[in-house]
């Protein structure tokens, strides 16, 4: 799943982000702000107009994302959160 398609407040685990292109600035970027594998991340609310920006929570800090740039996000369930 990716990160732009999921529900508000859903807790899950990143998996990967896509590199679009050799040496993606965007890809880097995301990685250096924590959206690395293992991290937990959610959409914590969503932008009037569209939807976008989205509101994400990785870890503790919270950042506005493009769709575009969530859709580079992809996510498993928690493995915790759906054994409970």
């Amino acid at each position: 799943m990716l990160l732009s398609d999921l529900p508000p407040r859903t807790p899950v685990i990143v998996q990967s982000v896509e590199d679009r292109q050799p040496n993606d600035p965007i890809a880097r970027r995301l990685r250096e702000l924590g959206f690395v594998a293992g991290e937990p991340v959610e959409v914590v609310a969503r932008g009037p107009f569209g939807a976008e920006p989205l509101l994400v929570q990785v870890g503790y800090t919270r950042f506005a994302l493009r769709r575009s740039e969530a859709a580079r996000v992809q996510v498993a369930a928690d493995a915790a959160e759906a054994a409970a």
